[in-house]
């Protein structure tokens, strides 16, 4: 199966969330549900969501690290979107921490 035909099934929210969940990693899954619940989104919701963002926005690097993992994985498409989500919750969580308003002020 080619790259882009794993990415076009991963976008489909029913897709995503049996594929998370066959990764095997409750780690994973937990992560997901508490950054998909602080958007008020369902665990599928999200983990599609993560592979259109990630489609979107990654960059060079992203997409390196991510074709690097591919060829290493017995499983392509859990590879693939194991590695997406990693992005995107890296991403969703360095946004929903607080600011800290006194530090801005020092600046």
């Amino acid at each position: 199966m080619l790259l882009g035909q794993v990415i076009g099934q991963l976008a489909g929210e029913d897709v995503a969330a049996e594929a998370l969940l066959g990764i095997g990693n409750l780690a994973l899954v937990v992560e997901v549900d508490a950054v998909a619940d602080t958007f008020g989104e369902t665990r599928a919701i999200y983990a599609a969501g993560a592979v259109r963002r990630y489609v979107q926005q990654a960059g060079d690097d992203d997409w390196l690290a991510l074709m690097t993992a591919l060829e290493r994985a017995e499983d392509p498409a859990s590879a693939c979107l194991e590695k997406m989500l990693g992005w995107s919750l890296r991403r969703d969580k360095a946004m929903a921490r607080p600011v800290d308003l006194r530090r801005l002020e020092r600046a």
